[in-house]
């Protein structure tokens, strides 16, 4: 009965009243879009206002605890027995477009220019200093605070899923483990629609604007006409890319797909780099870098309170809220692909990976557009407010040689990306839907394909209603409040579990069952390793639990 795998089966329930509810959302966006929009504007000031000083502390909390976590003796636990499934750099990819979307392709252009139009930390807009720290704050909202919310959200599923053993691969299946709360009940179920509803929310939003910023690039370069046609053949061809991805696998699918994205994504930069003006985009990255790294504190904690605090709640705090809600479903992801590593693993390659390789990737893009504003070549802050962010993106890049093909070039990217990003979100929903996974368990095939074709209607639905997709945004962000409290339950039970699993356990101990593991796979036991069953507590604690018997 021990070797039985347990039933893995499709929560219908779920599914069905997550679809029932989105696409009854998007009607009603359609039908009252100007009442929705004024509601939203109101939740938006009101969710920014309230919860700034939270929000602001989680986040820079949130650095410290995953750091301190790491360079603990609890940081050389290993999730899951055996080699690591995929190697470091396939990994870090996977992780990395699972929490970033294609759209960071266009901010990758332009985050600068807002900064420098609406500047933090009191500065005067538009001026030299707003100028000077506007690619700062676009490395301060995409760096080391952003990875560490993904990444105190990933440790502690990782340490349910792995070590512990719990099954599902869902928030109501921690939710459960920590509280009681069971899954499929009505706290279960309220946790993963949440969750639901915001994965369908930002994943909209993103396929939106790559949608609308392809097709404007594309209108630019053949002349077709931007149309609601030409925007869903656009969405269609990325969901077939995303569908067969989805498919086939993660090995053959996914890994793939991250690889090609984020290598093109690197080379693509580096031809910016070499072919752009060089010396200006290594200095200001640099300099960008310095002002980040000197003022970090002041950035995180800047609530404003001698003005407005009008930048904080429109930049800051939203930044945060918006890494928070995707949170949980890059949580899910990675838990999926780490098995093998370590926690100190986890939360370094997820700062540390993901901060640099966003920063060399803003640092060059941002750089080559102030480059050119500076000298007048392209007024990016003025396009941008006038006549939308990818017509600056088209001059811009009309400016490297051979200036065409690097647009089409751009486009690709961004095309393979979204899919890439979608098939992980399509992973983290098809999983939340399924109960019972188990480690190394999958959802089967068809549930994923089901899921593609769902997550691809709503966005068509929002282009085809002219739904206002700021409405949705706004939900979205709403919906990551929630998921504060969620993340800091999941955090508690971490902690509890590393107490009772591992705090009487000599830090070298915890480190040489972890080498032991990644040099052999061999199950073969040692009756004079102490430490074979005391560096398996949570396998005990449970048996112990399951017997009667106090842990």
């Amino acid at each position: 009965m021990e070797n039985q795998k347990p039933k893995v089966y499709t929560d219908k329930v779920l599914a069905s009243i997550s679809l029932l509810v989105v696409f009854i959302s998007v009607a009603g966006l359609a039908i009252y879009s100007q009442e929705s929009i004024h509601l939203a504007e109101k939740m938006m000031f009101w969710a920014t206002s309230l919860f700034t000083t939270p929000v602001l502390l989680f986040a820079f909390l949130a650095i410290i605890f995953t750091l301190v976590l790491a360079f603990s003796k609890y940081g050389k636990i290993k999730m899951g027995e055996g080699k690591p499934q995929y190697s470091t750099m396939s990994w870090i990819f996977m992780f990395i477009l699972s929490g970033i979307g294609s759209s960071s392709l266009y901010w990758g252009f332009l985050d600068w220019a807002y900064y420098y139009q609406t500047p933090g930390l009191g500065l005067t807009p538009e001026s030299a200093e707003a100028l000077k720290y506007s690619v700062a704050y676009s490395f301060f909202h995409s760096g080391a605070s952003a990875w560490a919310i993904y990444a105190l959200a990933s440790v502690s599923l990782c340490y349910s899923f792995h070590v512990r053993k719990n099954k599902g691969l869902s928030l109501a299946s921690i939710i459960e483990a920590v509280t009681g709360f069971k899954a499929t009940g009505v706290v279960g179920r309220l946790v993963d629609l949440l969750f639901l509803l915001c994965m369908f929310g930002a994943l909209t939003i993103s396929l939106v604007l790559t949608a609308v910023t392809f097709t404007n690039i594309l209108s630019l370069l053949t002349g077709i006409p931007n149309t609601f046609a030409t925007k869903v053949i656009i969405i269609l061809a990325v969901s077939m890319v995303f569908a067969l991805s989805s498919y086939v696998g993660m090995e053959s699918g996914m890994k793939r797909l991250s690889s090609m994205v984020c290598f093109g994504v690197v080379l693509f930069a580096v031809y910016v780099l070499v072919f752009g003006p060089t010396q200006f985009i290594l200095n200001n990255s640099l300099t960008s870098f310095g002002l980040m790294a000197t003022n970090f504190v002041d950035m995180s904690l800047f609530t404003d309170p001698m003005g407005d605090g009008k930048f904080t709640r429109e930049w800051t705090v939203f930044y945060w809220l918006w890494w928070i809600s995707y949170a949980p479903g890059v949580a899910l992801f990675v838990t999926r692909v780490s098995k093998g590593r370590t926690i100190k693993e986890i939360i370094l390659a997820m700062i540390v990976g993901g901060s640099v390789g966003l920063w060399f990737v803003f640092g060059v893009f941002e750089s080559f557009s102030v480059y050119n504003f500076i000298h007048g070549a392209v007024n990016v802050p003025q396009i941008l407010s006038q006549q939308g962010g990818e017509v600056a993106i088209g001059q811009l890049l009309s400016l490297l040689p051979a200036g065409q093909l690097m647009m089409w070039i751009f486009l690709g990217i961004m095309v393979i990306f979204l899919a890439a990003h979608m098939d992980a979100v399509g992973y983290a929903v098809t999983a939340t839907c399924t109960r019972g996974l188990q480690e190394g368990q999958d959802p089967s095939p068809k549930a994923r394909l089901f899921w593609c074709v769902m997550l691809t209607l709503v966005p068509i639905a929002m282009i085809f209603s002219k739904a206002p997709l700021d409405t949705m945004k706004t939900a979205t962000i709403i919906t990551a409040l929630p998921f504060i409290v969620i993340i800091l339950i999941q955090t508690y039970g971490l902690i509890k579990w590393l107490i009772e699993d591992y705090s009487k356990i000599p830090s070298h101990l915890i480190e040489q069952k972890s080498f032991e593991e990644t040099e052999s796979t061999s199950d073969h036991i040692d009756s004079r390793d102490v430490s074979i069953d005391v560096l398996k507590p949570a396998e005990l604690v449970r048996e112990n639990i399951e017997r009667g018997g106090v842990s």
